[in-house]
């Protein structure tokens, strides 16, 4: 069976990344509202569950104008995990699905949280759709830590950490269990289009979201269990050991790409 290709494999980047960086083009009259539903949804359906003022589940396009009265900085992009909850507003529900899920959109008063949903037909095709799930956070939420890194710093730190990961990596011969790392790796020297942001933000943020948004999906490839039991416990650890850092650096050049400050 033949292995999927490094961009099908690679070039999806998270679904909270596109709702954050969509929304805030819009917030600043940059994009035409009906854009963004369509932008941020791509091919698959997005719907809302549990949005304020509304009693069942609703579309995206019917959503999303309660965001119509928050500027762009009020609209965020979070990436926590386990031991960094960076950008959180404190414990309490949200906090915890968001932990949970990896990604999070704050929008001013409500915090914002993908589900995602297979689905198979009785014929055996398999498609996902997305529930995007609201939470009130508290009136006394911290605002957004103006201790983030910005882009400049995101991608200095990004490159370094993918320098030391890739020679780590070289090391444990990890092309010999995901040999289709080889060309997931060789994708991040190429621009591509479909990794893009919309118009407002400048070319750093631009650069730093598509090679992190690449990147991101060859870290998820990279963390799987190798097929066929390639490694063991041991080389797993060590594996994670070498990612990690790299883990952490592509989460924060996300988020500062998506939330840097827009221009016209």
């Amino acid at each position: 069976m033949s292995l999927p290709t490094a961009g099908a494999a690679t070039l999806t980047p998270r679904r909270s990344s596109r709702f954050v960086a969509w929304a805030r083009a819009w917030r600043a009259g940059l994009v035409p509202f009906d854009e963004v539903p369509e932008s941020i949804a791509g091919d698959e359906e997005h719907m809302v569950a549990d949005a304020p003022g509304t009693w069942t589940d609703v579309s995206l396009r019917e959503a999303l104008p309660l965001l119509a009265k928050l500027s762009p900085d009020e609209i965020r992009l979070v990436l926590p995990a386990p031991g960094d909850p960076r950008g959180l507003p404190g414990p309490g529900d949200f906090a915890g699905a968001a932990l949970l899920a990896g990604e999070a959109v704050v929008a001013g008063g409500i915090g914002v949280i993908p589900e995602v949903r297979s689905h198979t037909s009785g014929s055996g095709m398999t498609w996902e759709t997305v529930l995007w799930r609201c939470y009130p956070l508290p009136a006394d939420a911290p605002k957004a830590s103006s201790s983030a890194p910005g882009a400049a710093e995101a991608e200095a730190e990004l490159a370094a950490a993918l320098a030391e990961s890739t020679a780590a990596l070289t090391r444990l011969d990890v092309a010999q269990w995901r040999p289709e790392l080889a060309g997931a790796l060789a994708a991040l020297r190429r621009p591509d289009g479909t990794t893009d942001l919309p118009p407002g933000f400048d070319p750093r943020a631009r650069r730093l979201f598509a090679r992190a948004a690449v990147l991101d999906r060859v870290l998820a490839l990279a963390g799987h269990s190798a097929p066929g039991g390639a490694i063991n416990n041991y080389e797993a650890q060590q594996r994670d050991a070498a990612l990690r850092p790299l883990t952490t650096a592509c989460r924060q050049a996300l988020v500062a790409a998506c939330n840097a400050p827009l221009r016209p």
